[in-house]
């Protein structure tokens, strides 16, 4: 049968003269029924949404009445009958639809309020089995709310208690809904039942005997955070998707931007690897750490971190592991900082912080390591997807192949520096010393000169490379890397290993004396 255009779709107000009520929250859902049965609409309800409606002494039709046929299944099976989808899919425009209706005795349903089991809310509980989760997957909610949906020209759809009041308002005018309204509400229905079945199938993607394997499907549904003002540039529509709000509450300064989110992100990710060390300040500018330090102060953390790179921290992203203290702030407010963001701020670094209304504050209410175990990006075609890169080494997972074995302090400068070179994007070198970066050097073509650029800036700063030790995110492919570090001043190497000319690069460094570590894994970040 051929489709009618949108354009051709009856377009005129509906008035509502039956309503089916069946919701698992049941938020608002009587005051919207007192609305309903003022506008004398009949109200048609299920189980516990009729006793809830029922209790405010609204009269309600239960929908066995309407289907001659008990609910049964312990409820699995209220609304599955021909009575109750042929009045919500009917088309009372269309005659032929009018005609059969009438034969078969079904009254049309010209308003649908539905929400469903809490499927998503259940599987996030700790003590949630497949079992139970099998038992919070909503068969007759999702097929009622596509089939209003569907027929929106006709029939009204909420999805959401948010919608009530934007309901009742639409009843107050004539007892009708718009068709604007219908259309929106049904755009809004489809993408709840897309969330809701992606949740069920990465659930079920993830019971796979091989949970480790990616799923075959990729299930991606995120519902709309906030419009952005633009992308990374001003030509640039954006917006943020998800739940950003569980893990960061930015209570101060303007609305973050698309650059804004993506900085904050590598902030988070950093911070989360020192999130047990001793008081950690890291400095980020375009995602990139420019400094990083810990210290048994953290205002001399802020300042070992600043000390890497004087240039690059203004109009840069500070995070640190511990409560802001006013002591820590009075250094940071020194130059212009765009975000601050920490665990908590002490009242008096609030009262200097929040003098500058641009800047933004953000308290870390979650890490995202400890839920983020995929990763994603868009690429032509489609999109890639790995597991996120959580890895970390303690000391005994180290492997010494150097003559010389490095002592306890370099042991802590190797495991810092490692820590740091993770987030720092490819080629990656790091030389660190006490806690502290001494020279980063990142994203270059050459891991050689990504050391050069380090070297440069350490003394560009007049910091001493003497004693660093340097960490490299892959293997040193030939012995220049180690040569060139150790005429630098470096006394300690961490690196991957695995290169064909490994045995090269180990001799090269016994003949300059350093001490070397393999870790076994890399830290590529593209």
């Amino acid at each position: 049968m051929a489709l009618q255009p949108l354009s051709k779709l009856p377009q005129e107000p509906l008035t509502v003269n039956r309503a089916l009520l069946s919701v698992s929250n049941k938020t608002g859902i009587t005051n919207l029924a007192r609305a309903l049965y003022n506008a004398g609409v009949e109200i048609i309800s299920t189980g516990g949404t009729a006793r809830k409606i029922r209790e405010q002494d609204i009269p309600v039709t239960d929908v066995s009445e309407i289907t001659g046929f008990e609910e049964c299944l312990d409820g699995r099976v209220k609304t599955l009958h021909p009575i109750i989808h042929g009045g919500i899919l009917g088309r009372t425009s269309h005659q032929a639809d009018v005609d059969e209706m009438e034969r078969l005795d079904i009254k049309p349903i010209e308003l649908v309020v539905v929400n469903l089991y809490p499927f998503k809310e259940t599987v996030a509980k700790d003590d949630c089995t497949p079992a139970i989760a099998t038992e919070n997957i909503d068969i007759g909610g999702p097929t009622m709310i596509r089939a209003a949906a569907k027929n929106f020209a006709h029939v009204g759809i909420l999805t959401s208690p948010d919608q009530y009041e934007d309901c009742i308002s639409e009843l107050k005018q004539g007892n009708a809904l718009s068709f604007s309204k219908r259309q929106k509400w049904a755009k809004n229905a489809f993408n709840h039942t897309a969330s809701y079945d992606s949740a069920i199938a990465n659930y079920f993607n993830n019971l796979d005997d091989k949970p480790e394997e990616l799923p075959e499907q990729l299930n991606v549904s995120l519902s709309k955070s906030q419009t952005l003002r633009y992308g990374e540039n001003p030509h640039q529509g954006a917006a943020v998707y998800g739940n950003q709000s569980e893990f960061i509450d930015c209570f101060h300064g303007k609305q973050l931007s698309y650059n804004n989110f993506t900085d904050v992100d590598a902030a988070l990710n950093l911070i989360s690897d020192f999130w047990d060390s001793k008081p950690t300040c890291a400095i980020f500018k375009h995602t990139v750490p420019c400094g990083v330090a810990s210290d048994k102060k953290l205002s001399n953390a802020w300042k070992k971190a600043f000390a890497t790179d004087t240039m690059s921290p203004f109009g840069g992203i500070v995070v640190v592991n511990q409560k802001l203290n006013t002591e820590t702030a009075k250094a940071i407010n020194e130059i212009f900082t765009e975000i601050i963001i920490a665990p908590d701020f002490s009242e008096e670094s609030l009262e200097l912080l929040q003098q500058k209304k641009n800047r933004r504050l953000i308290r870390i209410k979650k890490l995202p390591n400890n839920t983020r175990t995929r990763q994603y990006r868009s690429i032509f075609g489609g999109a890639l997807s790995q597991d996120a890169d959580l890895k970390t080494i303690s000391k005994e997972e180290l492997k010494t192949v150097t003559e010389r074995i490095p002592s306890d302090k370099e042991v802590e400068n190797l495991l810092f520096a490692w820590k740091v070179v993770k987030h720092i994007k490819s080629n990656a070198i790091v030389y660190a010393k006490d806690n502290q970066t001494i020279g980063i050097g990142t994203g270059q073509t050459s891991r050689v000169e990504a050391s050069e650029i380090a070297i440069a800036k350490a003394r560009q700063e007049g910091l001493s490379l003497v004693g660093t030790a340097i960490a490299s995110d892959a293997f040193f492919p030939f012995p220049d890397g180690v040569e060139a570090a150790a005429e630098a001043g470096a006394q300690t190497v961490i690196q991957p290993g695995g290169s064909i000319r490994d045995e090269q690069v180990i001799k090269a460094a016994d003949k300059l004396g350093l001490a070397m570590v393999f870790t076994g894994n890399r830290h590529f970040r593209h």
